[in-house]
């Protein structure tokens, strides 16, 4: 018996203190008492243990209810943030298809003033050699698309159909160095021709020397070169300069057309089609 309450003593001195105020209080009832010397002890020597037993329980319900909101909180987030990704990726289909609309829009335009037919197309390739600045389009002869026609924008001209199938055509840039275009200047009416330089600006070439021309005039196509009607926008003339010896003058084309940023275009007849001359190296 000894050598149990020598085991267990601790305990059972914890457990006498602690069931002592609760006897005392069962065996005074409601008379109630002053407390005595024993009661101020045991008071005393609990208080700090059940204070702490309170800031325990206070701090484990606290630290709970703290992890329950922040894991609504996390949730909320985590459904703010996923119905913010859905809403900036349906205000970017929204402006690419406005996008889309304009270019139709702007297309559809060109076409009801423009006099003849039209095939419109969407750009679906480009040719990755150097050797020949080219796109893919999604019109070939099963549409009406064939050899020798030429490819535009309401902006101005894009090329030369150079090759076709049954659903697709090859389409040889007017910025491929082997590119030549007959153009006129529009305020003056001089002819020259446009040469690819197989990127940026065109060359305005055969443009004699006694022509007047100058930087800004727009350059169109003057419908003699058998490929394109005449009329179209081909660019602006920049750098210009006159020689002071020579037969010709020289200049820079900026093309209307940005050809690495093509997405529809049309293809058009032209009243030479039949005789129209290729592309050289393409024969």
């Amino acid at each position: 018996m000894l050598s149990l309450f020598r085991r267990y003593r601790r305990f059972i001195i914890v457990s006498v203190l602690l069931l002592y105020p609760l006897v005392a209080f069962l065996v005074s009832g409601r008379r109630g008492r002053d407390a005595n010397f024993v009661d101020r002890a045991v008071i005393a020597m609990t208080a700090p243990l059940q204070s702490g037993l309170n800031w325990i329980i206070d701090g484990v319900v606290g630290a709970m209810s703290h992890y329950v909101d922040l894991r609504d909180v996390r949730q909320e987030n985590d459904a703010l943030r996923l119905e913010n990704m859905q809403l900036r990726a349906a205000v970017q289909a929204l402006g690419e298809a406005r996008a889309e609309n304009e270019r139709l829009k702007q297309l559809l335009g060109y076409a009801e003033k423009e006099a003849g037919p039209e095939i419109p197309a969407r750009v679906v390739g480009v040719n990755p050699v150097a050797k020949l600045l080219s796109v893919r389009i999604s019109s070939g002869e099963r549409q009406g698309v064939y050899r020798g026609m030429s490819v535009v924008t309401p902006d101005g001209i894009v090329g030369q159909v150079i090759r076709t199938t049954g659903g697709y055509a090859d389409v040889a840039l007017v910025t491929d160095p082997q590119s030549r275009v007959g153009v006129r200047v529009q305020r003056s009416r001089a002819r020259g021709t446009a040469a690819g330089s197989g990127s940026g600006p065109l060359k305005l070439e055969n443009m004699l020397r006694t022509e007047d021309v100058e930087d800004g005039d727009l350059i169109i196509t003057s419908g003699t070169d058998g490929v394109y009607p005449p009329g179209l926008v081909v660019g602006r003339v920049a750098n210009l300069a006159k020689k002071e010896h020579g037969m010709f003058q020289a200049a820079d084309i900026l093309p209307a057309v940005d050809t690495t940023k093509l997405e529809e275009v049309f293809v058009v007849g032209s009243p030479y089609q039949d005789a129209a001359p290729l592309v050289e190296g393409t024969r």
